[in-house]
């Protein structure tokens, strides 16, 4: 979190406000009060463009083939290193094995040629346009997630929204505050470091309500240092090696925690397979086993507290359908998107297959895309978070009249 006298002077960037005692959702978890759950919102970033068609294969296309003859997953059979049938067209990537039980489950959807309809092949700025909600339109001031915590209701605490990432993304950044941490630990530490700074920037602040906000928010901060030691410990069971895994690990500790969070951001890189990309095994393989291994330990970590939790896979674009000469794959278009959940209406692949063959792919070379992932976004903090005016979240964009149904 960055802070500055700007932000720390304005008496609502943490909710502290000056009523002579620690704010209620501190003394509710301090307290361990339990059966009020809120719903949480975890958005999982891919950055760097994956593969969207290694990773769910349409093997029954058969131009998938034709046009991968290195790289394409081998169709279900017998034996190992082939697709994981879903649905007799699509199949899973083998390195994804522990998503299909998931998927078997009802609780994890896919959405297939999915993703930004802005064209272009730039990673800064389709990462930039997807986070910002507005493709093609740079000048946006705020990230979507922002928005959303700005037009949601509910009782202000630093904690509504957090980041599991070195710097603030782009998808959380504006108006409303949203804490930056690596670790409940490290975040820990890294306030007891700033303390005394900010303790003398205070003393210079007159304003009686300002002052109190102040002395609140080291009150809270004390009552967040004796929270910890009674904080849920960190799962390891399952969780990949790794910063993608330990940030699933603390999300998970945050939501079983009980301290308000509502919505959750962490990344995952390592998608730009430009090179020996690998088919069954290789570079993306390996990306691909993290992110399944996290997402099912994720969802085993939380048990029955993934009722209330919904997590979206996002990745800035496809890759090109057809091959490279370096058996890899360029900047494409459409992708794929994950939506994991207890309240998913999983066990389906959605979105219309628009197909492989030359005259139907996009600019001649990409899947074409069939769903915006606003569509995919929208339709979850509508039924999920109960987010009515989708228009404050995704200006400019028409909604399809017909939902995917997504989220029971």
């Amino acid at each position: 979190m960055d802070f500055s006298r700007r932000l720390f002077l304005k008496t609502a960037s943490f909710g502290l406000l000056a009523l002579g005692m620690p704010p209620s959702f501190l003394v509710r978890a301090a307290e361990g009060e339990k059966g009020k759950w809120g719903k949480v919102l975890v958005v999982v970033f891919q950055r760097g463009g994956m593969d969207g068609l290694n990773a769910v294969i349409p093997f029954k296309d058969r131009s998938y083939y034709s046009l991968r003859p290195s790289i394409a997953i081998p169709e279900p059979a017998s034996g190992e290193e082939r697709a994981i049938d879903l649905d007799g067209f699509y199949g899973l990537h083998p390195a994804l094995a522990p998503l299909k039980s998931l998927f078997n489950k009802g609780r994890l959807a896919v959405i297939h040629a999915t993703g930004s309809p802005d064209n272009t092949r730039s990673h800064f700025d389709a990462q930039d346009y997807m986070e910002l909600g507005t493709p093609g339109i740079k000048g946006t001031p705020d990230g979507w997630l922002n928005r959303l915590l700005t037009e949601k209701r509910s009782e202000e605490n630093p904690f509504r929204a957090v980041a599991l990432t070195q710097r603030l993304p782009r998808i959380l950044a504006g108006s409303s505050p949203a804490l930056t941490m690596t670790s409940i630990e490290e975040f820990r530490l890294r306030n007891a470091l700033l303390a005394p700074t900010l303790e003398k920037l205070y003393l210079n602040v007159k304003e009686p309500l300002l002052r109190q906000a102040g002395e609140n928010m080291f009150e809270a901060m004390k009552i967040l240092r004796r929270m910890e030691a009674t904080l849920p410990p960190a799962a390891s069971d399952g969780y990949p090696n790794g910063r993608f895994g330990a940030s699933l690990k603390q999300i998970s500790r945050l939501v079983r925690a009980n301290i308000g969070l509502e919505i959750a951001f962490t990344e995952i890189e390592g998608w730009d397979t430009h090179v020996n990309q690998g088919g069954a095994a290789g570079t993306m393989a390996n990306r691909l086993k993290d992110l399944a291994e996290g997402l099912s330990a994720f969802d085993r970590d939380l048990g029955d507290r993934m009722e209330d939790v919904v997590l979206i896979t996002l990745s800035e674009f496809g890759r090109t359908v057809r091959e490279n000469g370096n058996r890899g794959t360029d900047h494409g278009h459409a992708n794929v998107m994950f939506v994991l959940g207890g309240k998913v209406k999983g066990s389906k692949v959605y979105g219309r297959w628009p197909g492989l063959e030359p005259e139907l792919l996009y600019e001649g070379r990409d899947l074409n895309l069939t769903t915006d992932f606003r569509a995919v976004c929208g339709e979850v903090l509508s039924r999920h978070i109960g987010q009515k005016d989708l228009s404050k979240v995704f200006p400019g964009y028409k909604f399809p009249s017909r939902p995917l149904g997504l989220i029971a």
